[in-house]
């Protein structure tokens, strides 16, 4: 998992082919103000979901893991508190993982939890099991899909 402020995206653009036209997407473009849902950079390759999010308590946002994608999540409106998790420390999860979905869901809770701030972004890889969202009120925020 990386924590960083959007102003050193650069740095990051060598872990993944697409990281640079996703923060350059990002940079140029206002997507505080557009409608939520997909916004396809690069078909199922790359894309953004905007998203307006009603944030949860901790208790009931369950653990998320990927495996066919890593997450870029970028709040735009406010910060929101994030759990996260080694997913060599999860016992089973609730459901078998749902391909389509790219999906499995954990109700262990996370053994760390980090304020992810308007101005930040965080990369979740597969390993890194997450619990984004957390907090009070709805906040507007990006999440990105990058196929790994």
């Amino acid at each position: 998992m990386i924590l960083a402020n959007m102003q050193d995206a650069e740095r990051y653009y060598s872990l993944h082919p697409l990281l640079k036209e996703l923060f350059e997407y990002v940079r140029t473009h206002d997507l505080s103000q557009v409608p939520a849902g997909r916004v396809t950079l690069k078909g199922d390759e790359l894309f953004i979901n905007v998203t307006d999010a009603t944030l949860l308590p901790r208790d009931e946002r369950k653990m998320e893991v990927h495996r066919a994608y890593m997450d870029v999540h970028i709040p735009l409106s406010c910060a929101e508190e994030f759990g996260w998790r080694h997913t060599d420390s999860l016992p089973a999860s609730d459901a078998p993982f749902d391909e389509a979905a790219d999906c499995a869901l954990y109700s262990q809770p996370a053994t760390e939890y980090f304020t992810l701030r308007p101005g930040q972004f965080c990369i979740v890889y597969p390993e890194d099991a997450h619990a984004p969202m957390i907090g009070d009120g709805t906040e507007r925020k990006l999440i990105v899909k990058v196929r790994l």
